[in-house]
């Protein structure tokens, strides 16, 4: 680094060091200029200007050196070769031209760099030939390692300077590259002159024919400097029309940039414009596709070629983009002037949209749109399918239709929205457990159905059904509906059941309904007796809608009485429907039908209202007993009801005894609880109806706040001749004594089972030992009594046998 230090100022003229550098710094901006400029164009212009690029950057680099070279005084006498000074200049000329044309291509990798450094050996090359040319009257001595590193010096910062001066053709990445190209030439120029030492040598003679130092270095930079204002003259005046066709061409950009479609102009079949829509659509910028094959875009042939062949004509095809994704589109060509040559615009537009809507409507037409499944049309189809093929295999294939137990109750009870979150899981969790032959369909509502093809028998299409069951059972662990996610199903076989697609269904739907009336989350097969008893349940379904418009229903009461006492305490009001042409139909048989169809909601309002309306106009104020059933009690607005109607018809909530089964309040426990929170609130008494007979019967006499047990009537029955039935009796006569609750035993029958009871204890009794549910105009004697207390020797009108009573006026 002395070394050079000393060369360049003791041992060069510095004024014409700063000459040297302003030449090599204009040449490099020129350079890094032209070299901008000749990206930009194309065909036979290109080559034109990178000829013109090379020749300036070359003259300059020449000029530098041969300036710098005249403020070399080694004070001995010199001159120069003039073949071997015409070389360096055709040397720097064609490497710095072979650089420039690497670094503005793109076929070469990394050829900005490869460019740049060709152009730093382009100087190397000049300068050592240039040097090979300087005659003079002594002996040069090079130093290797001083030689080394000018060319690699040269060689890095020219690799530097063409990548950044090609950055993004800003000005203050022009200025960049320049002033890294010239750091290129001066630190080869000074840092080789460093390396050379002359011995002068008086027996070593300059030719005659050698050009002194001067006269040559002055020429050089005239013509130079010449070449250099030629050639930026030049360059001004293609800006200068450039910029007008660029003005044109912004103006028609801009006209396309308005227009929503995508939208190219091609020349041929080269690209030579694209507009903003297609850059969003493709991610293509305009750098990236002008001067490039319109195969870029639109790789099929046969799509470019009729474009071409109809112009004006819509053509969908696939448009390809920067990641290589293909696009539906739509093309239209039309043939335009641009730029004064004629050029084709294609219009293209996104039909991913429309194409998207299209399957959209085309998958809603043939599935549920709630739970993705295909719809009865898309079922229908498949069926008449599978019925052709099975005709003629001989095989015989299943129809399944399912749908959820109590499903109303959920819709009722909880909202719309969690009625379809359990549709979507059900038909996922189905789904799941068949194979890609077996085909489930909604039909509607939480009606669903299922092909099983090719089938060995019906002991195949009971396991598919057995393998639902048991995937909706392992739902119901994680479920916080549990109680609610399970399904019925039937099934029917093609060819034993039905030979068309209707009466497979009809049959299949037959056995349905047999698997819910026998108690649900079973499957059940379709036999030829069940059609009549299917058809009759249906009509009883019909029948019981309409009762309560109808004044077919009507209460019975029966009287509940304390042991101890023997004072009447209260009544339960049981519902009766007398049917116009069935005549009286059993609760069991009605209750069952109008919890399933959900009706069960409008007639425990009824009778709700009903029995309190009664009791508000007794003189005796005994209590009265309803029940309730588990789809009242979980419904959000209970309460609010029971409030309504004790406003309306004036009972005291104390009154009021609400009857709930322990199955009622195992399907939501947190909801149930908190219903029965809020009753206890309003002052209405609550009992737990028959005990025993659920789950968790202990657990929930803890959590629950309840005012009295029943035992069920099965238990007293067996009391005398059922020892464990016995056992059964008096341990929950102890727990009702132990949580000082109330107990009444329904059911009492005999002398003998009162007395069983009396013995242990039990606190109150209901059945037909002690009345008979009649109607409440029967026990007028009871519920208006006049006296305060009144001893009944007699047995009550409505009891099989007498049993020595009293009614309290309370």
């Amino acid at each position: 680094m002395f070394t050079i230090y000393n060369c360049i100022a003791y041992e060069h003229d510095l004024r014409l060091v700063v000459l040297a550098a302003a030449v090599c710094s204009l040449a490099s901006f020129a350079a890094i200029n032209f070299l901008n400029h000749v990206r930009k164009t194309t065909g036979y212009m290109r080559d034109i200007w990178l000829c013109v690029a090379a020749t300036a950057s070359g003259f300059g680099i020449w000029a530098t050196h041969f300036i710098a070279m005249l403020a070399y005084s080694p004070g001995i006498p010199s001159g120069y070769n003039i073949i071997l000074t015409l070389l360096s200049l055709v040397a720097a000329i064609l490497l710095t031209g072979v650089g420039l044309s690497i670094a503005s291509g793109k076929r070469v990798p990394a050829g900005r760099w490869i460019g740049g450094a060709t152009v730093g050996g382009g100087i190397a090359a000049m300068h050592y030939t240039g040097m090979a040319a300087f005659e003079i009257a002594g002996r040069m001595h090079w130093d290797p390692v001083f030689v080394a590193v000018s060319i690699v010096l040269g060689a890095a910062i020219g690799a530097t300077a063409l990548p950044a001066g090609l950055r993004d053709g800003s000005m203050k990445w022009k200025a960049i590259g320049a002033v890294l190209l010239t750091l290129a030439i001066c630190s080869h120029h000074f840092t080789a002159m460093g390396a050379v030492s002359i011995i002068p040598d008086p027996t070593v003679v300059v030719s005659e024919m050698a050009l002194p130092a001067g006269w040559l270095a002055l020429g050089v930079a005239l013509a130079s400097l010449t070449i250099l204002f030629l050639a930026c003259a030049g360059l001004a005046l293609d800006i200068r029309e450039r910029h007008r066709a660029e003005l044109e061409v912004d103006r028609m950009r801009g006209l396309a940039d308005a227009s929503a479609e995508g939208l190219l102009v091609c020349y041929g079949d080269k690209i030579v414009s694209i507009n903003s829509s297609l850059t969003e659509l493709t991610g293509y910028v305009p750098d990236d596709v002008i001067g490039e094959s319109l195969a870029i875009c639109l790789p099929e042939e046969s799509v470019r070629r009729k474009l071409v062949a109809r112009p004006r004509e819509r053509i969908e095809a696939e448009l390809r983009d920067v990641n290589g994704q293909f696009i539906p589109a739509e093309f239209i060509l039309r043939s335009i002037d641009f730029a004064g040559q004629p050029h084709h615009a294609i219009a293209v537009r996104d039909l991913r949209d429309r194409k998207k809507a299209e399957e959209h409507i085309h998958f809603l037409a043939h599935h549920d749109a709630l739970t993705g499944l295909p719809n009865r049309n898309s079922f229908n189809a498949r069926l008449d399918r599978e019925i052709e093929v099975h005709q003629v295999s001989g095989q015989s294939f299943a129809v399944f239709c399912l749908d959820l137990d109590r499903f109303k109750e959920v819709n009722d009870l909880f909202g719309h929205a969690a009625g379809d979150a359990l549709l979507k899981r059900v038909a996922k969790c189905v789904t799941a457990v068949l194979d890609r032959s077996q085909m489930m369909a909604r039909l509607g509502g939480d009606e669903f159905a299922i092909i099983a093809t090719n089938l060995s028998g019906p002991s195949a299409a009971g396991r598919i059904a057995e393998n639902i069951i048991d995937a909706l059972r392992i739902e119901n662990e994680s479920s916080t509906t549990a109680s609610f996610v399970s399904t019925s199903i039937g099934i029917a076989i093609f060819p034993n059941d039905a030979q068309d697609g209707r009466g497979l269904l009809t049959h299949a739907d037959t056995a349905l309904y047999r698997a819910k009336t026998d108690g649900r989350g079973v499957y059940r097969f379709f036999e030829a007796e069940m059609g009549i008893e299917v058809r009759d349940r249906r009509m009883l379904e019909r029948d019981l809608r309409s009762a309560i418009a109808r004044h077919e229903f009507e209460l019975a009461y029966q009287p509940q009485a304390r042991l101890d006492t023997r004072e009447i305490a209260g009544f339960e009001a049981l519902l009766r429907w007398r049917h116009p042409q069935r005549g009286q139909v059993p609760p069991g048989l009605f209750i069952p039908v109008a919890e399933e169809s959900g009706a069960i909601q409008h007639i425990g309002e009824w009778v709700l209202r009903q029995a309190c309306q009664e009791a508000s106009g007794w003189t005796n104020p005994l209590s009265v007993a309803v029940n309730v059933s588990a789809m009242q009690l979980h419904n959000p607005q209970f309460t609010h009801l029971v409030h309504e109607i004790l406003v309306q018809t004036g009972l005291k909530p104390g009154r009021l005894e609400l009857e709930i089964t322990e199955t009622a309040l195992i399907r939501d426990f947190n909801r149930a609880l908190a219903t029965l929170r809020q009753l206890k609130a309003l002052g209405v008494r609550i009992a737990m109806d028959d005990f025993g007979t659920g789950y968790s019967s202990l657990s929930n006499l803890r959590a629950f706040p309840f005012d009295k047990i029943k035992i069920d009537g099965s238990f007293i029955k067996s009391v005398q001749a059922n020892e464990q039935a016995a056992t059964i009796v008096r341990a929950v006569l102890g727990i009702g004594r132990g949580l000082k609750l109330p107990v009444l035993a329904e059911g009492v029958e005999t002398r003998e089972e009162l007395g069983f009871l009396g013995a242990e204890l039990c606190d109150q009794v209901q059945g037909y030992l002690v009345g008979r549910p009649a109607d409440i105009a029967g026990f007028r004697y009871l519920t208006h009594a006049a006296e305060s207390a009144r001893d009944l020797e007699f047995p009550l009108p409505h009891a099989g046998e007498g049993v020595a009573l009293k009614v309290v006026n309370r």
